[in-house]
């Protein structure tokens, strides 16, 4: 794959920073107490997504180490399993792993930032982001990572910013005592805290452009996941602390709640802003990851060759994925993408830890899995286990995952179809 590495370990940890620092944080705990009825369950529930979230960073960084190179799933399951389930990851991956996100991280950053562009929708605003974003990204790798890169270390000062003074208000009020929830609730709640921690595995998709890829995957795997977790943990004990829980519960702009319970209407709107630069380096993160899965699919004659990154960046593999991400900005269907999404990734990640497995069976000790065999053991369990509570939960949503998947297959039969023909031509 031709390809220039240029992306040190600062802009692959800011990468997967950027994917897993979205609106997840900001909105979701509001819904945890809603069912969880305590703070404290609710922390729980965050730190226990950080573990699993760290449990995939190992297995990732060493499926990294023995591939580094850029495509993500397509690539680790093309190459541990088999050639159609790594096509099903590709495909889950530009429908509803990137297109779907980036339309919806557009139409919110929209929204946020409507009161100050008071004539400007919100599916305009986000146009506007997504094609200056696209722009950048399709123009020039190191310029967009320097946009990245940026976006990353202000939104995380301002985060700090944020819980350093939210800290000192919190300081003179008692804290509630500890109380548990049911595990069945907690559970469910998981599948909730996952999904705001998806993206731990983002620098995996540019594996090609990553100098010493061996080293710097895996350490930007753990070190943007052991990040993010304690900024997780950090806001929502600032957001669960901040209000009685009946302010709180079931609130979808909990961070804005909490922000004018602790400093008032200011910084309720400097939280929106906040939230506002979130989505700005979430959209941009989304841009520079998805287009290098297309691009690769394309060089294996999956995809139109136009799409292959013949020179990184792959521009056309860009302007692809920010076409479908403005179809879906401007319908009415990309919401219900974003309710199944958590589903069909969790199925991809649990299938690509299976890959690991599999080769660390074949190949021994010489391939190094940190905590073999707990930690990919433990990764694929607890996965399989949030999965089982999504159909439980929303049977709907995850049947739609399910004919996804399906169609995925049907689509990867017709390619192998086309490419076996094209393969027996005479030359």
């Amino acid at each position: 794959m031709p390809s220039t590495r240029s992306l040190g370990l600062p802009t692959a940890t800011a990468l997967v920073v950027a994917n897993m620092v979205g609106t997840g944080v900001f909105t979701t705990s509001g819904f945890l107490l809603a069912d969880l009825k305590s703070p404290w369950p609710v922390l729980a529930v965050w730190l226990i997504g950080g573990a699993l979230a760290a449990l995939g960073a190992l297995s990732y960084g060493a499926l990294a180490r023995r591939l580094p190179e850029s495509g993500g799933e397509y690539l680790f399951l093309s190459r541990t399993l088999h050639p159609s389930l790594g096509y099903v990851a590709g495909w889950i991956s530009l429908l509803v792993g990137f297109s779907a996100p980036l339309a919806a991280a557009a139409m919110a950053f929209g929204t946020y930032a409507g009161p100050w562009f008071p004539h400007g929708r919100p599916e305009l605003l986000g146009t506007v982001l997504i094609l200056v974003l696209s722009a950048l990204h399709a123009a020039n790798v190191r310029a967009g990572a320097w946009v990245q890169n940026t976006a990353v270390l202000f939104k995380v000062i301002l985060i700090l910013g944020f819980v350093s003074f939210a800290a000192g208000r919190l300081g003179a009020t008692p804290l509630p005592p500890p109380q548990s929830a049911p595990l069945a609730l907690m559970g469910v709640s998981l599948v909730w805290v996952s999904f705001s921690y998806a993206g731990w595995n983002a620098a995996i998709y540019i594996g090609s452009e990553v100098t010493h890829p061996e080293r710097n995957l895996p350490r930007s795997l753990m070190l943007g996941t052991a990040i993010v977790t304690l900024i997780y943990l950090a806001l929502n004990a600032v957001f669960v602390f901040s209000a009685p829980i009946d302010q709180l519960a079931g609130k979808l702009e909990v961070g804005r709640v909490a922000a004018t319970a602790l400093g008032g209407p200011a910084w309720g709107n400097a939280v929106s802003a906040l939230v506002a630069l979130v989505l700005v380096s979430s959209a941009s993160s989304l841009i520079m990851a998805g287009p290098r899965v297309y691009a690769r699919m394309a060089e294996d004659r999956f995809l139109p060759i136009c799409l292959a990154a013949r020179n990184a960046p792959p521009v056309n593999a860009i302007l692809l994925q920010g076409a479908l991400a403005l179809t879906l900005l401007w319908s009415s269907t990309f919401d219900q993408l974003l309710t199944y999404i958590g589903f069909t990734l969790g199925l991809s990640t649990a299938a690509t830890v299976v890959g690991l497995i599999r080769i660390r069976l074949q190949e021994g000790p010489q391939l190094r899995v940190p905590g073999w065999p707990w930690v990919p053991a433990s990764f694929l369990l607890v996965t399989l286990a949030i999965t089982g509570f999504a159909i439980a939960q929303r049977p709907k949503e995850s049947l739609a995952g399910l004919a996804t998947i399906l169609l995925g297959f049907l689509a990867w039969a017709i390619a192998e179809s086309r490419r076996n023909r094209s393969d027996r031509r005479p030359t």
